[in-house]
């Protein structure tokens, strides 16, 4: 028991004595932190993009600032040579397009020629050949020592089907169709004129407010160059089955407009086929100032939408709006003529065609 007693002594007196120079840490102390969890970002919804935007693309100035996508003219065929000129089935990239149509090049002369643009005017698809409407003439620019080039534009013919609001798709085929003139080695890609009846010459409206290396422009029976005439006559492009379209007589088939585009885009088109500012801005007749080419306009006075053809009055305003804008503009008026001249008045038209695009596309001084 004693022995118990001292032991419990010297453990006391051993913690009571003093540690000397050891020091001990100080206790450790965790603070305590309550996680926060990073607020989670609310995403706004993207805006809704406005008809306005939807349609710039398809306005004057968006096919200005439209980069166009093209390439090579490819000859796919040989389809007769004559005395005259030899003439060839093509194709051609149009913004990822492939665009067929006809070239004619003189076998006399010596190259590099002058080109023409030829524009075909409307016809329905499943009759239609390509050249079609423009063969007569394009025959007669030969023999003056003229490369003439006929896009069948996309869906005629054997060309791919892209969209086309208020005609810009076949605008972008005949702009990319120039683009590829370079890659004819018998062309003169600095002296291009262009040619345009009735479809093809709404077409050719927009082509010179959008493009100036065009030296010269013809103007045949065309249609009107104010978007709202034509929807007003013809009504907004059909919506759907390009062939169904053509049979419809409450709906434009020159407008392609395939049911898989967008709903917005396609609702944004119908819009703006009823809102004058935004047709404003579609129409080339508008924007004739852009416009670097002299001009010739020729129409027949018995032509007549009621009989297939263009209102004579749709010539005449363009004319005038050509004047009030201070531009080199020439119209003619041939009697008893209908949408297609004929005889002795289509040689006189041809005739002055010809001497027109001689001076200003064939001795132009690029």
């Amino acid at each position: 028991m004693k022995r118990i007693l001292l032991l419990l002594s010297l453990i006391y007196i051993a913690a009571c004595q003093p540690a000397g120079d050891k020091v001990l840490p100080p206790p450790v102390v965790v603070p305590s932190i309550t996680p926060t969890l990073s607020p989670t970002p609310t995403l706004s919804p993207s805006p809704t993009p406005s008809v306005a935007q939807l349609m710039y693309p398809y306005t004057i100035d968006g096919l200005r600032h439209h980069q166009f996508q093209s390439g090579k003219i490819i000859i796919t065929s040989v389809l007769e040579t004559t005395d005259v000129y030899t003439r060839y089935l093509i194709s051609y990239p149009s913004d990822g397009l492939t665009i067929t149509g006809v070239m004619q090049i003189p076998v006399n002369g010596h190259a590099p020629f002058p080109v023409i643009i030829m524009n075909h005017g409307y016809f329905d698809r499943e009759g239609y050949v390509p050249g079609d409407g423009t063969y007569r003439s394009a025959d007669y620019l030969n023999k003056y020592g003229y490369i003439t080039l006929a896009s069948d534009y996309r869906s005629w013919g054997k060309s791919d089907v892209g969209p086309s609001f208020f005609y810009t798709g076949l605008v972008s085929d005949i702009i990319n169709l120039i683009n590829a003139v370079p890659s004819i080695p018998q062309a003169d890609s600095n002296r291009i004129g262009i040619w345009g009846h009735s479809m093809g010459g709404g077409v050719t409206a927009k082509v010179i407010v959008a493009d100036s290396r065009i030296k010269a422009a013809v103007f045949y029976s065309t249609v009107s160059a104010d978007d709202a005439d034509l929807i007003a006559l013809w009504g907004m492009g059909c919506i759907g089955d390009i062939h169904a379209g053509e049979v419809s007589t409450d709906c434009n088939s020159s407008d392609i407009v395939p049911l898989n585009l967008p709903s917005d885009l396609i609702s944004a088109y119908r819009a703006a086929s009823s809102d004058s500012n935004l047709l404003h801005q579609i129409s080339p007749i508008y924007h004739l100032d852009l416009v670097t080419a002299p001009v010739e306009i020729s129409y027949g006075t018995k032509d007549s939408p009621a009989l297939g053809g263009a209102s004579p009055d749709w010539s005449k305003k363009l004319y005038q709006a050509f004047k009030d804008a201070g531009k080199n503009v020439q119209l003619f008026a041939y009697e008893d003529q209908y949408h297609s001249f004929n005889g002795d008045a289509w040689l006189a038209f041809m005739d002055r065609t010809t001497q027109f695009f001689d001076q200003y596309v064939k001795n132009s001084m690029q």
